[in-house]
């Protein structure tokens, strides 16, 4: 299973925020560390606060944003209560494991005679279900690691 990197950069930001809970992260130091655009991460960013108000299944958003001096993005919950299935899940969301999982049933040519399509369905729910076991606070950036690349 192959997850995109909006996906990637999600969880590395939420592993980042985890290990300093309470403190906000601006969009643009965290496009630095991460070698990535303010654009790219903003847009993560509004998904994981909207979680909430988007799906039944998510109680509030990962992350909250404050504007101003001070402010940033920052956890909205304990990383102890995130767990990692629900992230990938909501980040993941459209991004159909082959094409024939989207909605659309894509462009399959063996459609209704295709045995595969029940082990991919049953594997990615195995990967998933294995992701909800752990939690944010089992994989959260302990303070004072640095990230790879980083200069001491």
């Amino acid at each position: 299973m192959r997850l995109t990197s909006f996906t990637d950069y999600g969880l590395r930001m939420l592993m980042r925020m985890a290990g300093a809970p309470g403190q906000g992260f601006s969009t643009a130091e965290m496009a630095q560390e991460f070698g990535l655009s303010r654009h790219h991460l903003t847009k993560i960013i509004q998904k994981l606060a909207q979680a909430g108000y988007r799906q039944a299944y998510v109680l509030a958003g990962y992350v909250t944003t404050r504007r101003g001096s001070g402010g940033g993005a920052m956890l909205a919950r304990p990383a102890s209560d995130i767990r990692l299935g629900s992230i990938v899940r909501l980040l993941e969301e459209g991004q159909p494991l082959v094409e024939c999982f989207a909605t659309s049933g894509g462009d399959c040519t063996i459609d209704g005679r295709c045995r595969l399509k029940a082990r991919l369905r049953a594997a990615e729910g195995a990967f998933l279900a294995d992701l909800e076991r752990s939690t944010l606070a089992d994989i959260a950036l302990r303070p004072g690691l640095r990230l790879e690349g980083e200069l001491a």
